[in-house]
C-alpha cells in the first residue's frame, strides 16, 4: 500500500493574504475621512486567519505613517507582516512580500475593492488569487483559507516569522563571518521520536514544505500512525529555537531500518531554517548514526519545480547515484520519478554552530519493540 502521495503544493492552500486598506479593511478613504473604522467582519476574519497560521500583509496606496498609526490605534497593526504602504503598483508590493517570505505566487492571495487594482495584480502575477472586498465576510469559509491541520505552531506562525525578521536585521548588521553570527544566536536543535500528539505537526510539515522536501510526498495522519507502530520505522521530528525565540517544528525524517541499509524515505525541513544549517546538520547526524551502526544510507529523491536546494544538500553530504547491493532489500519506489541516492557513511564531527540533542539510532540498528 502506498504510504504517501506526491504533492508539490496543495492547490488550494493560501499561506499569505495581502490586504488593501481603503474601502476594504476599513470603511472609507483614510486621506479624506480621517477616523476610518473597520468593516464589521474584518477583525474576526483577521484573527481567524491568524489562528489558522495564515500570514497577512498589506499592499495599500496610502501615506505609510498615517495608515500605520491608524492600524495601531485600531489594535490591528500587530497582525500584519511586511506591510507595503506607499504609491507604487500593488503587483510590485505582492512580488516583494512573496519574495521576502520565500512563498510561491500560488501561495499568495490579495483582496481589494477596486477591480482595476485586482486586474493589475492578475496581469502581472497570474498565480496570485484575487478577491473582491465584498467577498471578505465569507473568506474564512473558503477551502483555500481552511487548512486541514491547525497546530500549536500554526497559531504561533506570525510570531515566528516576526522573530525571523528581527534575526535577519541583526544578521545584516553583523560584520563577521556567517558562522560567527550563528554562534551568537545560541541555536538549539532537537531531534526526537514523534508521538501521537505531534502527528498533526508532522503532517503539516509534509503539506507546507516544498523547497526543502526531498520527495514532495504528503504522508497523511493515518499513514503516519501506521509508521509509529512499525518497529522498523523511525518517525523523527526536528525542532529549533534560539535567543530570539522558538522556530517550532522545522523538519521531519522518515527512516526505515534494514540490517545493511537505512532507507531515508523522506527528509523535509522548513525553508525558514535553511540558512541556519538545519538540513546539513540533519544529514551529517544521520550519516554519523549510520556509520556507528555499520550500515549504509539510501535516500529517496524526486525532483520537483521547487526542491533544487534539497538536491544540493544531498549531493553536498556525499549522496550519489552509485548502485550498491545493499539496496536490493528495498521495495521499488511507489511514486513515479523517485531516484534512490546512496551513501557509504563515515563518522561525522559534532556541529560547531548549534547545540544538538538527539537519540542514538545506532543503538537500535535492528528493529525494536515499541
Amino acid at each position: 500500500m502506498t504510504e504517501g502521495k506526491p504533492v508539490s503544493e496543495p492547490p488550494t492552500a493560501v499561506k499569505c493574504l495581502v490586504w488593501d486598506l481603503d474601502n476594504t479593511l476599513w470603511r472609507g478613504t483614510l486621506l479624506e475621512d480621517g477616523e476610518v473604522l473597520p468593516f464589521e467582519w474584518v477583525r474576526d476574519v483577521i484573527t481567524t486567519l491568524d489562528e489558522r497560521g495564515i500570514l497577512q500583509s498589506i499592499a495599500s496606496k496610502n501615506d505609510h505613517d498615517h495608515a500605520w498609526e491608524r492600524l495601531e490605534a485600531l489594535g490591528l497593526a500587530e497582525y500584519f507582516v511586511l506591510p507595503h504602504i506607499g504609491w507604487g503598483p500593488k503587483s510590485a508590493s505582492l512580488r516583494a512580500i512573496a519574495d521576502r517570505l520565500n512563498f510561491a505566487d500560488r501561495a499568495m492571495a490579495f483582496v481589494d475593492d477596486q477591480p482595476a487594482e485586482r486586474a493589475e495584480v492578475t496581469y502581472r502575477l497570474p498565480e496570485v488569487r484575487c478577491y473582491a472586498a465584498e467577498d471578505l465576510a465569507g473568506l474564512t469559509r473558503l477551502p483555500e483559507f481552511s487548512p486541514a491541520v491547525v497546530t500549536v505552531d500554526s497559531r504561533q506562525r506570525r510570531n515566528m516569522y516576526q522573530s525571523g525578521f528581527r534575526r535577519d536585521a541583526e544578521r545584516a548588521e553583523f560584520s563577521g563571518p556567517d558562522e560567527d553570527f550563528l554562534r551568537t544566536l545560541d541555536i538549539r536543535m532537537g531531534i526526537s521520536r514523534a508521538t501521537e500528539r505531534e502527528l498533526s505537526r508532522v503532517e503539516e510539515l509534509t503539506l507546507r514544505t516544498s523547497q526543502m522536501n526531498a520527495t514532495g510526498v504528503h504522508y497523511p495522519d493515518s499513514a503516519l500512525r501506521g509508521l509509529l507502530t512499525d518497529p522498523a520505522h523511525e518517525v523523527l521530528v526536528i525542532t529549533m529555537a534560539d535567543r530570539f525565540g522558538p522556530h517550532g517544528a522545522v523538519g521531519i525524517v522518515l527512516l526505515e531500518r534494514h540490517p545493511a541499509v537505512w532507507h531515508l524515505k523522506l527528509l523535509a525541513t522548513s525553508c525558514r531554517v535553511v540558512s541556519y544549517g538545519a538540513g546539513s546538520t540533519l544529514l551529517s547526524w544521520l550519516a554519523d548514526q549510520a556509520a556507528q551502526a555499520g550500515v549504509h544510507l539510501a535516500a529517496d529523491f524526486r525532483r520537483t519545480d521547487r526542491n533544487r536546494m534539497m538536491e544540493v544538500a544531498y549531493r553536498f553530504a556525499g549522496f550519489a547515484d552509485t548502485t550498491c547491493a545493499c539496496t536490493v532489500a528495498l521495495a521499488v519506489p511507489d511514486e513515479e520519478g523517485v531516484e534512490r541516492l546512496h551513501l557509504t557513511p563515515a563518522c561525522q564531527p559534532a556541529p560547531t554552530t548549534l547545540r544538538l540533542t538527539a537519540p542514538e539510532l545506532a543503538d537500535a540498528a535492528l528493529p525494536r519493540s515499541r
